[in-house]
């Protein structure tokens, strides 16, 4: 099985049984969504070792940026963190050279540094924070690993584990070195753990001396729980290895909130110090939200890819997520699901003879069909995998590229035959105006007014589903009623038109 279908096996584990559909759903071979584009970040070959320390940064740099989709310019919010930068910098205990911010083209919530000056945050995680402190909180415990040498110490510790496990492999029975490899395994995990408060430790006290709200940590970690809460109920989670989103590698527990609360009333009482929530939110007002549609946009269940020139519906009660390897979705009750991705084809493969090739196991070959859906080649076929059934379509797009639609559920009936068929029906090549219909989303600062509610405002809401959740965890509420009058919250609208 690819990485990325192991990812889709995940996300609808607790509904389905996953030998079935890790043996329906081992594809051979690489796939994407982007036939005409790039290799994956994980497929492209390692560069040159660099030849000096100045080099090897550059080539970091790089490889960061095009890991996150490349740079996002906005320079006003880059300008406003760049000021936060210099005042964590003043308040540390020697002083330093202030980092300077690069932010990412990428929904994901993530930030990152690296020695000796370059500092990383994503949009998603700007859409996230809702005041400086929230975001200086980030930025301080970022830099906080590069100072206590988290990374040196964490190589230290896995290579001391590996010696020890090969050691007891050497000496030791089968069993006796399994259980050192666990033991060394949560070693480091716990290792990690530990790094993580430290740096929580540090980043609380740099960014209370520079004058900012101590308790902004412990507030952004609980966002960070309510949006990986909210992400997990729409579609499982959305973490993968080519990009992993904070949680995965900044772990967001109550044991690790409580930690930051209790660091901070160390410091002081809560309004100790500046939240300076009006000048972030000015800062950050007309960020890009969500998926560039460049890189295919998600409209409720329309799907379209205005770079790749394509566009599909998926079928009633799919909820859909993008990401560079393929589209996935899942009906809310985990019993459907649906994968779309892209495969170069040798010249001369017949769509037949690609489907019988291997790349789906269970698949009866009777089953084949050739048809065409909108103009393109395509071929149709079934495949079972224990209590499961799956509709697969294959569509020609280019004379040596296709895209494969897979459809997965526990009972094939020909009702469920005839929403997958409609859904398969609808891929087609995107006009430029239909292209051009989609504009992206963008963050929009808002001053409630008397009567405003989190209802009122939610229903301005440009995305297009659970508006209501998404408005009061982008605006770190806690429920649903009225607002404060003449406060400012953010909301998400459709880039105005030009």
């Amino acid at each position: 099985m690819t990485a990325e279908v192991a990812v889709f096996a995940r996300r609808v584990a607790r509904h389905w049984p996953r030998a079935a559909l890790a043996g329906a759903l081992a594809l051979a071979g690489c796939s994407t969504m982007e036939p005409q584009g790039g290799q994956p970040f994980q497929a492209a070959t390692p560069p040159a070792r660099p030849a000096n320390a100045e080099t090897k940064r550059s080539a970091e740099h790089a490889r960061m940026v095009a890991l996150f989709d490349g740079e996002y310019r906005h320079p006003t919010a880059e300008r406003y963190l760049n000021e936060i930068l210099v005042k964590l910098a003043n308040a540390t205990e020697r002083g330093s050279q202030p980092y300077k911010v690069t932010i990412l083209n990428s929904p994901i919530v993530n930030a990152f540094a690296l020695p000796p000056g370059n500092l990383y945050v994503t949009r998603g995680l700007l859409a996230l924070a809702n005041d400086a402190s929230e975001v200086a909180a980030v930025m301080a415990h970022e830099i906080a690993h590069i100072s206590a040498r988290h990374a040196v110490r964490r190589e230290e510790e896995e290579k001391r584990a590996a010696v020890i496990s090969q050691a007891a492999s050497a000496l030791q029975s089968k069993q006796k070195s399994e259980e050192v490899e666990a033991s060394a395994r949560r070693t480091i995990a716990s290792f990690s753990r530990q790094q993580e408060l430290e740096a929580d430790q540090i980043g609380i006290k740099v960014v209370a001396r520079a004058g900012y709200d101590p308790y902004g940590a412990a507030r952004f970690l609980d966002a960070l729980g309510r949006s990986s809460a909210l992400r997990t109920s729409l579609i499982g989670q959305s973490a993968s290895a080519a990009k992993p989103d904070m949680l995965a590698t900044h772990p967001s527990t109550p044991e690790r909130v409580a930690a930051a609360i209790s660091a901070a009333r160390q410091i002081g009482a809560p309004g100790l110090g500046s939240r300076d929530r009006a000048p972030f939110l000015a800062a950050i007002d007309g960020v890009a939200f969500g998926d560039s549609p460049s890189e295919g946009s998600i409209r409720g269940r329309k799907y379209l890819h205005g770079r790749l020139g394509f566009a599909f519906m998926a079928p009633e009660g799919f909820i859909l997520e993008n990401s560079s390897k393929a589209l996935l979705g899942v009906t809310a009750a985990g019993d459907e699901a649906l994968r779309l991705d892209s495969v170069k084809l040798a010249p001369g493969t017949s769509l037949p003879a690609y489907m019988a090739s291997g790349w789906i196991d269970g698949l009866d070959e009777n089953s084949i069909e050739t048809t065409e859906i909108n103009n393109s080649p395509a071929a149709m076929a079934t495949a079972h995998a224990g209590e499961w059934s799956f509709r697969v379509a294959v569509i020609r797009f280019m004379p040596s590229e296709a895209y494969r639609l897979i459809f997965a559920t526990r009972a094939l009936t020909d009702a469920s035959e005839k929403r997958f068929r409609a859904s398969t029906d609808s891929f087609h090549r995107a006009s430029e105006d239909e292209i051009r219909a989609v504009r992206p989303w963008q963050i929009a600062i808002v001053v409630a007014k008397p009567g405003d509610t989190a209802e009122t405002l939610a229903t301005r809401m440009a995305v297009p589903d659970r508006q209501l959740d998404y408005f009061l965890l982008i605006n770190g509420l806690e429920r649903r009623g009225p607002l404060q009058a003449g406060e400012r919250y953010k909301i998400i609208i459709e880039q105005p038109s030009e």
